[in-house]
C-alpha cells in the first residue's frame, strides 16, 4: 500500500441485538385496569340512570325530554331491584318548577258512549201524541 492510498475502512462493531422491552409490571397494569373497570362501570350507570329516568318521564307525562338536562341527577342512584331511587322526587319538583314540560294529564282510557234508549222512530210513524213528547224531551235535553 502506498502513502496515496486510503486506509481501508475499520470494521464496524457487530450491530446489538435489539433489546427486548422490559414486561410490563404486573401491580401496575392491574392498577390500570382497575381504574379502567371502575370508569366504565360509572359510565354505564350514568347510561342506565339517564335511560330509566327518560322511561319514568315519559310516564309521568313529560313531553319535552329536553327538560331533562335541567334535573341535577348526582342525587339519582340504582337500588338493588335496578330501580331509580330519587326519580319520582325529582320528576315531581321538575313538575313543580317547570310545569310546561309536562302534558295535562289525561286519563288513557275513553269511555264508550252510552247505549242508546230503543229503536229511533221517525216522525212519520208517530202519533200527534207521541211527537210532541219526543219533541219536548228533545227540547228539555238541548237547554
Amino acid at each position: 500500500m502506498s502513502d496515496t492510498d486510503p486506509a481501508p475502512p475499520a470494521a464496524a462493531p457487530p450491530a446489538a441485538a435489539p433489546a427486548e422491552p422490559a414486561p410490563p409490571d404486573p401491580a401496575r397494569r392491574v392498577a390500570e385496569l382497575e381504574a379502567r373497570l371502575a370508569e366504565l362501570a360509572r359510565a354505564h350507570e350514568a347510561r342506565l340512570i339517564r335511560a330509566e329516568l327518560k322511561s319514568a318521564a315519559l310516564a309521568a307525562g313529560m313531553i319535552d325530554l329536553d327538560g331533562l338536562k335541567l334535573a341535577d341527577l348526582s342525587g339519582l342512584s340504582i337500588d338493588e331491584s335496578g330501580e331509580i331511587a330519587g326519580a319520582e322526587a325529582l320528576l315531581a319538583e321538575l313538575r313543580r318548577a317547570k310545569p310546561w314540560l309536562f302534558a295535562a294529564p289525561s286519563s288513557s282510557s275513553t269511555a264508550a258512549p252510552p247505549p242508546p234508549a230503543g229503536p229511533a222512530r221517525h216522525a212519520l210513524e208517530m202519533t200527534d201524541a207521541e211527537y210532541r213528547a219526543a219533541r219536548a224531551e228533545l227540547l228539555k235535553r238541548r237547554t
